[in-house]
């Protein structure tokens, strides 16, 4: 394409050529080149760094050439390519065997013209003659012309599907299906829409029949993976576990915490094992996996126990929100684990989470379709979602100012926290002996609000799944005065911020659904009042129960026994909400009650008017790591 007098920003790309080749073996992946370098930011395109793993096979290139005023410079016969290993991902436990091989263009100047052009070969071990990938335009590509094409030999036609902003740029013949734009616009991804309607630009390719051939493929290999030897050291685990537990969900959580404690995690893509799990003894006898190695040793041994159970495949990317409805994509998924039928439940068991997360009725990471894998074949599980009925976070916060407005505080504060980030939690605070967790919180939390640490204690609650941390010390309370000896005080947590106006750029589809991600959170504060106050010189904001952009919204008071008792709950009803609902909530936002939690002290003996009517219990009344905490109202909320 030729390059505009005008044309702006760093390149120009004169061509670009993106094309898949499927045959017997697989497939070839060609991408070709030729930009101009508009300004020296562009200059960096002559650092090339190709990667692939020679298990899927070779990466050939076919010419790198530099275009000057009319000169053509053959990089290929000065510069040679340096093959690295390099295992660029060691710090996450990885270890995936991709060569990289670097070249840095010599001498090349802004007003170049740069061409590359290469294939790879791929042909994975695992997944035999089935190929399957996606091929898509950037959402902000540089002006130029750009051919994206899938071509096929005469036998081996994939399905194939486009989005439908492709359909345009499409030309089909009996064996390629080809799409060429010129300068393409930039589109700009679906504000806060649910996954599955992000998808732009995009062509996809699967020569599996369907969903359940698809799990048939991966079911043989994680059979295999999960026989065990007739001597296998794993048949007497199994045995000992047996003989130490008679309730089958207690040997399913002790062999689940045998594989997550005793076998530590180590990605393994070395040799086609992208795809294949290690052999259950082999990994029992390293003692290190990935998760395909800990799902097929989890299997082997809740197989010894009599247990059934089978592997799923799952993306931890948010890319299974209506997978249904695409093509089979092995590039999809980044992630296996265990599902169990265990007294006639379904129970998830994940390996690679640490030895505190047991068997548990929902999967801790925020799924919403996994592909179950058996020897008959499977379609995709969808897993339904429902508003939690446990907080993801509780804070509790225990103020004693009973000394006087003028005295020092105790404070006493507790975070607990459940889900995926209280497993975070725990591997960052197990990893901390008790003495230094007390001096780092010394360290962080002694300023303007805690003026001493006196204590602080972790642990992780494994009944509750909560991680629950502890401080406790003294500090200053930030009494403000409101003149003849009154007193109001912020309590902590209490304040809800109005939320943000649900509004796409015009461009964008007005009537696609919102999303959001699911969400509960809870502060309880407690403030212990000075003792010199009396009951009726106490009054406080409103309490607040509303429904907005399908998010509930509670706050309570209650005073009580010389304390002052607020709960504040927060909690998304619904994942998704229609582009009606967010219009009619735009409107209500002006209304919206973004007041602090402010209690009010005036000694003139007035009648209190601090309490809703809802009993609030103190930090210390209830167990809130239990089932059933009062952080939302006992009814249903107020449209």
């Amino acid at each position: 394409m030729p390059v505009p007098e005008n044309a702006g920003g760093p390149l120009f790309m004169r061509y670009q050529d993106v094309i898949v080749h499927v045959d017997a073996k697989g497939e070839q992946d060609y991408t070709g080149y030729r930009v101009r370098l508009l300004n020296s930011a562009a200059l960096q395109m002559g650092n090339l760094a190709l990667g692939w793993n020679p298990a899927n096979g070779p990466t050939t290139v076919h010419t790198i050439k530099v275009y000057r005023n009319g000169e053509v410079i053959d990089v290929l016969a000065q510069a040679k390519f340096e093959v690295l290993r390099r295992e660029d991902q060691l710090e996450a436990a990885k270890l995936d065997g991709m060569l990289t091989a670097v070249l840095h263009v010599p001498d090349l100047r802004v007003g170049d013209e740069l061409e590359v052009a290469m294939t790879t070969t791929v042909s994975d071990p695992t997944l035999g003659r089935n190929v399957s990938g996606l091929l898509f335009l950037a959402p902000t590509p540089p002006p130029g012309r750009y051919r994206i094409e899938l071509n096929w030999d005469k036998d081996r036609k994939p399905a194939y599907a486009l989005t439908p902003d492709l359909a345009p740029a499409a030309s089909v013949s009996a064996d390629r299906v080809v799409l060429r734009m010129d300068n393409p616009p930039v589109r700009q991804p679906l504000k806060d829409a649910p996954p599955r309607l992000q998808w732009q630009r995009i062509l996809e390719y699967s020569t599996f029949a369907d969903w359940p051939a698809f799990s048939r493929q991966f079911a043989p290999l994680f059979t295999r993976a999960a026989t065990l030897a007739p001597d296998s050291p794993l048949r007497k685990e199994a045995a000992r576990i047996a003989a130490a537990h008679a309730d089958p969900l207690e040997r399913a959580a002790a062999a689940l915490k045998l594989v997550q404690q005793d076998v530590r995690y180590i990605y393994v893509g070395l040799n086609g094992g992208n795809f294949t799990p290690a052999a259950a003894d082999e990994t029992w006898q390293r003692r290190f996996g990935d998760c395909k190695a800990k799902t097929a040793l989890l299997l082997a041994l809740l197989g010894e126990l009599g247990i059934a159970a089978e592997p799923v495949i799952a993306s931890t990317q948010g890319l299974d929100d209506g997978l249904a409805a695409h093509l089979p994509n092995a590039k999809l998924f980044d992630h296996v684990f265990v599902r169990a039928r265990i007294g006639g439940k379904t129970y998830w068991l994940d390996g690679t989470l640490p030895p505190v997360s047991g068997p548990a009725l929902d999967p801790v990471l925020p799924l919403r379709g996994v592909v179950p894998v058996t020897s008959e074949g499977s379609p995709i599980l969808d897993i339904p979602w429902q508003p939690p009925t446990r907080p993801d976070e509780i804070t509790l916060f225990d103020v004693d100012a009973r000394a006087g407005f003028d005295k020092p505080a105790h404070i006493t504060s507790t975070a607990i926290v459940r889900g995926l980030a209280g497993l975070q939690l725990q591997q960052q605070f197990s990893a901390v002996p008790p003495a230094q967790l007390l001096d780092a919180m010394r360290q962080r939390l002694t300023g303007d609000t805690w003026q001493t640490i006196e204590d602080v204690q972790w642990r992780y609650d494994e009944k509750a799944g909560a991680s629950v941390l502890k401080v406790v010390g003294s500090g200053t309370v930030d009494w403000e005065g409101t003149g003849g000896g009154g007193h109001q005080l912020a309590l902590a947590g209490g304040g809800f911020s109005p939320p943000e106006k649900r509004v796409r750029p015009p461009e964008q589809d007005q009537q696609a659904p919102w999303a959001q991600a699911s969400n509960y959170s809870c502060y309880v504060t407690t403030l212990r009042v000075p003792t010199s106050t009396k009951p009726g010189e106490w009054t406080s904001k409103p309490g607040f129960n509303t429904r907005m952009f399908g998010r509930q919204y509670y706050r309570a008071f209650e005073f009580r026994d010389g304390a002052i008792r607020m709960v504040r709950g927060s909690r998304i009803e619904a994942r998704e909400i229609t582009a009606a609902l967010a219009r009619a909530d735009n409107a209500r936002i002006p209304d919206f009650d973004n007041s602090m939690a402010y209690v009010f002290h005036e000694p003139s003996d007035v009648k209190g008017r601090i309490f809703t009517g809802t009993k609030v219990p103190t930090t210390d009344e209830i167990d809130w790591l239990a089932p059933d905490v009062p952080c939302l109202p006992p009814a249903k909320a107020v449209p």
